[in-house]
């Protein structure tokens, strides 16, 4: 499960970067959809790791970096980030079978979210995908 969540965060990073001119609203608020669930998973992580694990706030850091977005969705993308990992930490105090369950929901939304960027991306004509992303997915194919 971490391997399809690391996937889809390495995949986003250079999937999402464009300047706010060239990103639509629907963009821009998958964007930050995406922020909460890297909070929410840093705080799920946190439970069973213990609170030096860094693993998903380094993950955000690079996607704000990588974003290089104005002031404003920087703010929000933040803001949506500590949302979740309040709300999480709040719900999840130890880690128990109810972390793993919300840990799988994560892995499952973030995914999501981070396939409906890159769609977007090439779609709007941001991005070109190239020959080796043609097809790609963070699914194994069938055997």
């Amino acid at each position: 499960m971490r391997r399809v969540l690391l996937f889809a965060s390495l995949l986003l990073v250079p999937a999402v970067a464009a300047s706010a001119q060239e990103r639509p609203v629907e963009m821009r608020q998958t964007l930050v959809d995406l922020t909460r669930v890297l909070g929410e998973s840093h705080a799920l992580r946190q439970a069973c790791e213990g609170a030096d694990d860094q693993y998903w706030r380094s993950r955000m850091s690079r996607l704000v970096e990588a974003e290089q977005a104005e002031p404003e969705l920087e703010t929000k993308m933040r803001d949506s980030f500590n949302a979740g990992f309040a709300e999480a930490r709040r719900l999840y105090q130890g880690c128990d079978d109810g972390v793993r369950r919300a840990q799988g929901l994560m892995a499952a939304r973030g995914r999501e979210l981070s396939t409906t960027l890159a769609h977007a991306k090439y779609r709007s004509g941001v991005m070109q995908p190239t020959p080796e992303e043609e097809g790609v997915t963070a699914e194994p194919p069938p055997r």
